[in-house]
């Protein structure tokens, strides 16, 4: 026969496993937990310090703008797909009474991939204007590789950086839509005789 001293430990020892189970149950739940929330902070200062990065490239070359009065307008035109290219293009007008040379316009572009900054430079034809004179720049580009572009600069020669003003050019011209000819071939029938006249009447679907 078992007394109740003994009865009581059995129990003691069926609770303790469960117990411990319940206890290492918890742990991990605290673990998960943390490692979550550890990795939703990290991704979160990533993307903070990526949008940080993106806008202080952004943000650099407007303030290397000179200011003072504009010495050119530009113009850009709205941009063109064809071929698979990106075509960006405008028109830059000496507005000042002095003459311009080495004339290059500086283009922000922005990548699809990782929304990363590239400025490239894009030459003036002619490179040299009087005042009033006009002159024309494009860049061809792929379309798949970036998803905008934006005008940042005007540049005379290696490095000296002009004061600019800028409006909207040239809009896309509306895309042609090439007529397509369907022909149908007519029924054979006798002679020169109508499909539907008073004598061979016919019904019109």
């Amino acid at each position: 026969m078992v007394s109740e001293s003994s009865h009581t430990e059995l129990l003691i020892e069926e609770r303790r496993p469960a117990s411990r189970k319940l206890v290492a149950l918890l742990a991990a739940v605290v673990v998960t937990a943390l490692l979550v929330a550890g990795y939703m902070y990290l991704r979160r200062r990533h993307a903070q310090q990526m949008s940080a990065a993106a806008a202080a490239q952004t943000q650099a070359p407007a303030q290397n703008i000179p200011k003072g009065p504009a010495k050119a307008h530009i113009l850009v035109d709205e941009a063109l797909l064809k071929a698979g290219q990106t075509i960006i293009g405008g028109s830059v007008r000496n507005v000042c009474n002095e003459k311009l040379s080495g004339l290059s316009v500086g283009l922000e572009l922005r990548r699809r991939k990782d929304a990363s900054i590239e400025q490239v430079f894009a030459a003036i034809e002619p490179s040299e204007l009087e005042p009033a004179q006009e002159g024309r720049y494009m860049l061809k580009l792929p379309a798949q590789e970036y998803s905008s572009v934006r005008l940042v600069s005007l540049r005379s020669g290696e490095s000296t950086l002009l004061a600019f003003s800028s409006a909207q050019g040239q809009k896309r011209p509306p895309e042609k839509l090439e007529p397509k000819v369907v022909t149908v071939p007519r029924p054979a029938s006798k002679g020169a005789e109508f499909l539907n006249s008073p004598d061979n009447p016919a019904r019109v679907p």
